[in-house]
């Protein structure tokens, strides 16, 4: 069965490298496998490094995007493909040798899988990116996202990095060229609606290297509040109910304290709920790590996870729903 990998990237010259290493490193004949690296017209070597990798591995090739958009790179490079497995991968992220024969055998479970993918290891590159990475493998920091929490097996809404079933793609169509973010998410909710599952498997098939800054965090997950606002706007629907809890949280923020002035027990009410709150963030960040400094560190990490998505979920329904404007042309532009 023949496998197409898809990388949609952009000045990503520390990264590709690593990248490619691990897909020549597959326990997959190399005869039955693509590589498509859909560059975005990258200011750094990316390109020359992909080039370099083409001279000495075949089945590796450098895409142009002219769109420069993650959407676009990735239908690029699913209309360039031609194996009867696609898979779709970030540039920061390595999968492990067994991936493609996990996938394989992961599908076996059930003909209406349409997706599946297994746990994902979030890898730290210096000290503020592994209190991230504490963090995003945490049930407080992203909810049910088990690809990352790896505490899950069976039946999800979304994973990665997925592989897809060719068929996929020609019943529920490409990738939606507006999404900047949340292009997965949408996807898989769509191919469900198609009738295809997703599933998880619990083996750990691949690294994923964690933002190292609190602010790039910050901007990428307020991104993706802020398109998922679109998304439900798109379909008329709330693609899942995990989304919004930090958009709840943030209102409350607001809310109560404008209210909290009315009374001294409506202030205290307000007070008590922000106390349990850092209580579950201690716990929660104490079962990560038990030194003390860095437990504080995940806790701070939980609250920019929480706050910027749900700022980014309130400002897009203020946007999409009360204003009815299409999304702002600084949001397109990606945190990478």
């Amino acid at each position: 069965m023949k496998i197409s990998i898809i990388i949609p990237s952009r000045n990503e010259a520390g990264y590709i490298a690593n990248c490619l290493n691990s897909l020549i490193a597959l326990d997959y004949p190399k005869e039955l496998l693509e590589v498509f690296v859909c560059d975005g017209k990258s200011c750094d070597r990316t390109s020359q490094i992909v080039i370099d990798y083409s001279k000495e591995h075949p089945f590796i090739h450098l895409l142009i995007n002219e769109k420069q958009t993650t959407p676009y790179a990735m239908n690029l490079g699913i209309e360039k493909s031609t194996g009867d497995i696609i898979v779709i991968m970030g540039a920061h992220t390595e999968l492990l040798p067994g991936y493609v024969k996990a996938c394989l055998n992961a599908f076996e479970i059930n003909p209406a899988i349409g997706c599946v993918g297994g746990i994902v290891e979030s890898v730290p590159e210096n000290e503020t990116s592994e209190v991230i990475s504490l963090a995003m493998s945490s049930s407080f920091g992203v909810g049910n996202a088990h690809f990352r929490t790896g505490n899950s097996e069976g039946y999800v809404d979304t994973l990665g990095p997925g592989a897809y079933k060719r068929e996929v793609f020609e019943k529920a169509g490409l990738i939606d060229f507006e999404l900047a973010r949340n292009q997965d998410d949408e996807f898989n909710f769509r191919i469900k609606k198609h009738g295809y599952l997703i599933y998880l498997f619990g083996q750990k098939i691949a690294k994923y290297f964690v933002r190292a800054s609190f602010s790039k965090l910050f901007r990428q997950y307020y991104q993706y509040g802020y398109w998922k606002v679109y998304v439900n706007k798109k379909h008329s629907t709330i693609t899942s109910i995990r989304q919004l809890i930090p958009f709840l949280f943030v209102c409350y923020l607001i809310v109560g304290l404008g209210v909290s002035f009315i009374h001294c027990y409506i202030f205290l009410a307000y007070l008590s709920v922000l106390v349990l709150y850092l209580v579950m963030a201690f716990l929660a960040a104490f079962s990560k790590t038990k030194k003390f400094p860095d437990v504080f560190k995940v806790m701070y990490a939980f609250i920019i996870l929480h706050l910027s998505y749900g700022s980014g979920y309130l400002n897009g329904l203020i946007r999409f729903f009360i204003f009815r404007k299409k999304p702002a042309a600084s949001a397109i532009k990606l945190t990478r």
